[in-house]
C-alpha cells in the first residue's frame, strides 16, 4: 500500500504535469470505486487544475472552480503517467483499470493524462468527487499528519499515553489518530526506534518517546526526499530497496546481522528484528501474539 512518502511523490509528480491545465476528459471503468454520485465525474471536465495534494494517503486534485477529485489507492493501487493516453475505448470491469484521467493546455493541446489502476482481488479502491475534500469521510477523520507542525513531540506523547495498552504498532498506523503511515513504515520506525511492535503505547519511557518521534519524522522525512522526483514506473521499486526489515523475512538485520522475523495476521504481516527490537526473543506468529518464554 502506498504510505505518506509515496502518495507525497505521486501529488508532487502529478501536480508539476497538471497544475494549469485543463481537464479533457475523465474515463470511469470500475464502477464500484466510485463512491459518490454528485458532483459527478463529468463535472471535472472542462475544469482547470488548481493543483494536487496529499491529505494523509489520499490524493486530492483541486480544480479552481469546479469539485475536486479525490482518491485512496488502498491495497493494490497506483498512478501511472502517460505522456500519450490511449484513445481506444475502455471496457468497464475489465483488466486493472479503474480511471482514466486526460489533460490539455489552455490552448488546447493534450499534455498527458493519468490511469488509476488497481491488481489484486481485494478492490477497495475509493474515488470521490466532492465540491470540498472534507467531504469524504477518511479525509473528515484523519489525524494530525505525521509530518505536520502540528505534530509535536509533547502531542505525540500525549497520544500514546492516550492510546492505553494498545500496541503501539497499531497506534502508528490509526489514520485518525496519526495520518500517514501504514503497515511498511510503521515496521521501519519501531526497528529503527528498537521497539517491539506490540509494547503497550502507554508504557513508552520518555527516551523510547524520543526515539520513537525522532525515527517517525527523520525516517519519513528520508522517504519522502527519496521519493520526491522518481516517475510512477519506479516509486514503488525505490520504497523496497530502502526497507530495512519490513518484507525482508528471512534476511539479515542491516544494523545488527540477526536474522529478521514476521508476524503473519489474517490479511497482512508484520517484520522486525528480534535483536534490535525485543531482546533478541522471537515474538509468536499469532494474532494477541506475546513474548515467547
Amino acid at each position: 500500500m502506498p504510505e505518506l512518502p509515496e502518495v507525497e511523490a505521486l501529488a508532487t509528480f502529478l501536480d508539476a504535469r497538471t497544475r494549469g491545465a485543463r481537464v479533457a476528459d475523465v474515463t470511469l471503468a470500475s464502477l464500484s470505486a466510485l463512491k459518490t454520485v454528485s458532483p459527478s465525474l463529468t463535472d471535472l471536465v472542462g475544469q482547470v487544475v488548481a493543483g494536487c495534494e496529499r491529505r494523509g494517503k489520499f490524493l486530492v486534485l483541486r480544480t479552481v472552480d469546479g469539485p475536486a477529485l479525490v482518491w485512496h489507492l488502498s491495497l493494490g493501487g497506483w498512478v501511472q503517467w502517460r505522456e500519450d493516453p490511449p484513445t481506444g475505448p475502455i471496457r468497464p470491469g475489465k483488466g486493472p483499470l479503474a480511471l482514466r484521467v486526460t489533460f490539455v493546455s489552455l490552448d488546447g493541446e493534450p499534455v498527458g493524462g493519468f490511469d488509476v489502476t488497481e491488481y489484486g482481488t481485494q478492490k477497495r479502491l475509493a474515488l470521490y468527487v466532492v465540491a470540498d475534500p472534507a467531504e469524504v469521510p477518511g479525509i473528515a477523520r484523519l489525524g494530525p499528519d505525521a509530518l505536520s507542525d502540528e505534530l509535536t513531540r509533547e502531542r505525540f506523547a500525549a497520544i500514546l499515553a492516550d492510546a492505553g495498552r494498545a500496541q503501539v504498532k497499531g497506534v502508528l498506523r490509526d489514520q485518525s489518530v496519526i495520518a500517514g503511515i501504514g503497515n511498511a513504515y510503521s515496521d521501519e520506525i519501531l526497528h529503527a526506534a528498537r521497539l517491539s511492535p506490540f509494547h503497550p503505547a502507554n508504557t513508552v519511557t520518555d527516551e523510547q518517546v524520543d526515539a520513537l518521534y525522532t525515527a517517525m519524522r527523520d525516517g519519513l522525512r528520508a522517504a519522502v526526499d527519496r521519493s520526491v522526483g522518481q516517475g510512477t514506473g519506479t516509486l514503488k521499486a525505490e520504497k523496497k530497496a530502502m526497507m530495512a526489515v519490513h518484507g525482508r523475512a528471512g534476511e539479515q538485520c542491516p544494523v545488527c546481522g540477526d536474522v529478521v522475523r514476521e508476524v503473519s495476521f489474517a490479511n497482512r504481516a508484520l517484520q522486525y528484528c528480534p535483536t534490535c527490537q525485543t531482546g533478541g526473543k522471537p515474538l509468536a506468529d499469532r494474532r494477541m501474539s506475546k513474548l515467547l518464554k
